[in-house]
């Protein structure tokens, strides 16, 4: 019989990279207080859709639709897993998650951009996003786990693991420049203030020049990953996810370097966090298959001994 929650997860996933998306139009097109109420806008739960507050309140609209999909996504799993408990709590878990999430989005609004709220805000969305990918591929992706052998699936998990946290960092990096206006604290790429090694007086400099520099460990151990995939001739699911995040990243790179070229233009801005939550999407799922692949080996009974 065909179940529901795998595909629910699946429809999650991308739901919430979409809402990242919006959410990072509405910083770009300066949208952000064009609702500067909440939970309404304006008074109203169905203001006049132009300008910046088309893009702020259309982000609303598809954050409250992102909470009622995830509790139809739990409700299902309720139903069909009752054998693996740890699906339900992971789903009440994400409800947490949201209910936080919204709880920033309209702190951010009432309390008109604080830097640490906002850069939290997408903080959690980040988290989100990586739970839901978790449970989508253990449930609707996992049986991509079988090709990998039991000695690589341990080292799947591990590097993917790492790739995926030092990710994170980066996001989360990227929401401080972004939140604290230091997008053009070096106005130049690749160099910053025409150096490599900028002067390191001014706070929002060391931010942006953290940030860079953390984007090329990225690409490093991205890279790294995808090469080493390709050395151990390990199987095709691990090498298509691994190219996928280190093809990625270079174009992340590219983003980053032609949104400090055109000043914060809102394409390649906005793309700059869709990407970012791409790659985060990617690692994720990529250590859950070095995970199931490790969960499943363990289960299977060990071999008996032949005797004389």
């Amino acid at each position: 019989m065909s179940r529901l929650h795998p595909r629910a997860f699946t429809v999650s996933v991308v739901w919430t990279l979409l809402l990242l998306w919006l959410g990072s139009i509405v910083h770009a097109t300066h949208s952000s207080l064009a609702c500067p109420d909440w939970p309404t806008c304006n008074g109203t739960m169905v203001p006049v859709m132009t300008g910046g507050v088309f893009w702020e309140h259309l982000h609303r609209l598809v954050a409250g639709g992102l909470v009622l999909m995830w509790l139809l996504a739990t409700w299902i799993a309720r139903r069909e897993t009752r054998d693996r408990p740890w699906i339900f709590k992971a789903c009440l878990a994400g409800i947490a998650l949201l209910l936080f999430q919204a709880v920033l989005g309209g702190l951010t609004v009432l309390f008109r951009l604080p830097p640490l709220v906002s850069t939290a805000h997408l903080a959690s969305g980040m988290s989100f996003l990586a739970l839901v990918t978790v449970l989508a591929s253990r449930t609707a992706w996992s049986s991509e786990a079988i090709t990998i052998p039991p000695d690589l699936a341990p080292r799947v998990r591990r590097w993917g693991l790492a790739a995926a946290i030092l990710v994170f960092v980066q996001c989360v990096l990227g929401a401080l420049v972004r939140h604290l206006h230091a997008g053009l604290a070096c106005p130049d790429a690749p160099l910053c203030l025409g150096r490599l090694i900028p002067p390191l007086g001014n706070y929002l400099v060391v931010l942006q020049f953290a940030h860079r520099v953390n984007a090329v460990l990225v690409a490093a151990a991205l890279i790294g990953l995808a090469a080493w995939a390709l050395e151990v001739h390990a199987p095709r699911v691990v090498k298509v996810w691994a190219s996928w995040a280190a093809v990625l990243v270079l174009v992340q790179i590219a983003l980053g370097l032609i949104t400090v070229l055109t000043r914060l233009a809102v394409v390649p801005d906005s793309l700059h966090t869709l990407v970012a939550a791409g790659i985060l999407a990617v690692l994720v799922h990529l250590t859950t298959l070095g995970w199931t692949a490790t969960a499943r080996s363990a289960a299977e009974p060990a071999p008996v001994p032949d005797t004389v």
